[in-house]
């Protein structure tokens, strides 16, 4: 979920407070889901959602993916559609989180878990599980992304070669993520950020 200071990014079709969503690939692709019209809450756009997956594809399929920010869950949904095998979200918003349950209802979807969270609280005190998978798009404009890619690593929420994607209001090379961290691609679109790390084994 973003905050009301952050970049816009487009909207679907919103209209008598309710925007919509496209499923691009996998299983339900091509379905169209409303989600509620939230201030500051904003899906990836289809196009950097269609190359996020490219970049993704081999490694989606089986995977255990976190999206601690869902917001309209475009991107969690996204993944399950496309063969994660299973999915955490999470979402300050009961609203947001209310309609991403209702979709993975409407879906049918057993395998993705979805709840009211403060994605720092959560991090820093719940028992950690490796995810091979995170999505992080993070309200802007409150240096949140270092610090929960620090607990991210710390608390161990990390599978050995886990793949991160990120979006910022400033250059990758400026986020000062943890050094195990390489970056695979980026893209940049009006002014946010968007880019794929790899984690890489720790140096000796």
């Amino acid at each position: 979920m973003a905050s009301p200071s952050r970049p816009k990014k487009p909207v679907h079709n919103v209209h008598n407070g309710v925007g919509q969503l496209r499923i691009i690939g996998g299983e339900w692709g091509s379905r169209k889901l409303s989600f509620p019209d939230v201030v500051g809450l904003r899906p990836t756009p289809d196009r950097v959602r269609e190359t996020l997956f490219n970049w993704l594809a081999p490694y989606i399929a089986g995977a255990k993916v976190l999206d601690p920010f869902a917001g309209s869950g475009a991107l969690f949904l996204e993944s399950l559609s496309r063969g994660a095998a299973l999915g955490q979200a999470l979402d300050a918003s009961n609203v947001a989180v209310a309609s991403l349950k209702e979709h993975l209802g409407t879906l049918r979807c057993t395998t993705g878990q979805v709840q009211t969270a403060d994605a720092l609280r959560y991090l820093e005190t719940q028992e950690a599980r490796e995810f091979d998978v995170v999505f992080l798009d993070p309200p802007f404009n409150q240096n949140l992304l270092p610090t929960v890619c620090a607990l991210l690593e710390e608390r161990q929420w990390l599978a050995e070669n886990a793949w991160i994607y990120t979006e910022s209001e400033t250059a990758p090379s400026t986020l000062g993520l943890p050094g195990t961290w390489r970056l695979h691609r980026e893209q940049r679109s009006g002014r946010v950020y968007y880019a794929l790390w790899q984690r890489t084994a720790e140096s000796a």
